[in-house]
């Protein structure tokens, strides 16, 4: 089995390189981030076409998440327990605003294993009300993973994504640069190598070493071709997962041409 993540930066502007790297790469579940498309603007039909089955969840031109898969599609779980909300403007009046609570995760499972697609908020900036927002949602998401492995030490769960972390200063290619900065910071990266803390395995890294190894490229000031990016995408395997692992790539290739995404596709092939 092939499980595949992928920012894809508008699902409906890249549909037909979405469709063509399924195909050519042979891919059995995609995970893809940041949709940004409701429900029913989702090109569910060019996937369908191709055997996948499609879980999404997108509320706006903003965010957006979803899960295709040619061996499966059950149980499909929009959010996880207790995934926290976002005050996105702070009103005039002095009634409490609701916290919305963002298309950022969905889950299914697919050819047994559960899959989890996630889109870690921003942070902003280390000021801003974002970064605490992003630092709970890590914690929560950690907490639940905790209790899934707890239930049940043999499930089968991949949580995979863009994290919107840079977890040592190897994934970042010019650490001075994001010094007092989000993604690198201490809490994030804490929040990060949480997962591992709970019996999680980051299965991307062996397989893909760096240091020059990256997984999203800003489309401002030739950074791709200047090779100046960031890892930023992983795969957290379960223990009963990560023992499944034969190889994982990044497919830095997909990065290229016209109408690419600002991230490319991070692949784990399972046994």
């Amino acid at each position: 089995m092939r499980l595949a993540t992928w920012n894809v930066n508008s699902v409906r502007a890249r549909t037909d390189r979405i469709v063509d790297w399924l195909v050519r790469t042979d891919t059995d579940v995609l995970a893809m981030q940041e949709t940004k498309c409701r429900d029913d603007q989702f090109p569910t039909e060019r996937f369908t076409e191709l055997g996948y089955e499609v879980a999404h969840i997108g509320l706006s031109q903003w965010n957006g998440v979803a899960v295709v898969s040619r061996v499966g599609l059950d149980d499909v779980q929009v959010g996880f327990e207790g995934q926290p909300g976002f005050v996105k403007q702070v009103p005039d009046s002095l009634d409490v605003a609701t916290p919305v609570v963002e298309a950022r995760a969905i889950g299914a499972t697919c050819g047994g294993v559960r899959v989890w697609s996630l889109y870690v908020p921003n942070g902003r900036e280390l000021a801003d009300p974002h970064y605490e927002y992003k630092l709970e949602w890590l914690a929560t998401l950690r907490d639940d993973a905790a209790k899934w492995l707890a239930d049940d030490p043999n499930a089968q769960v991949a949580l995979v994504g863009d994290w919107n972390v840079a977890p040592t200063d190897e994934d970042v290619w010019d650490p001075s640069l994001f010094e007092g900065t989000t993604h690198t910071s201490r809490p994030e990266r804490d929040a990060f190598a949480a997962f591992e803390e709970i019996g999680f395995a980051e299965v991307t890294r062996p397989h893909t070493p760096g240091p020059g190894v990256y997984t999203y490229w800003d489309y401002t000031q030739l950074r791709f071709p200047k090779r100046q990016g960031m890892r930023i995408d992983f795969q957290y395997a379960s223990p009963a997962l990560a023992a499944r692992v034969t190889g994982a790539s990044i497919d830095r290739e997909e990065r290229k041409g016209k109408g690419a995404s600002d991230h490319a596709p991070v692949i784990v092939d399972l046994d």
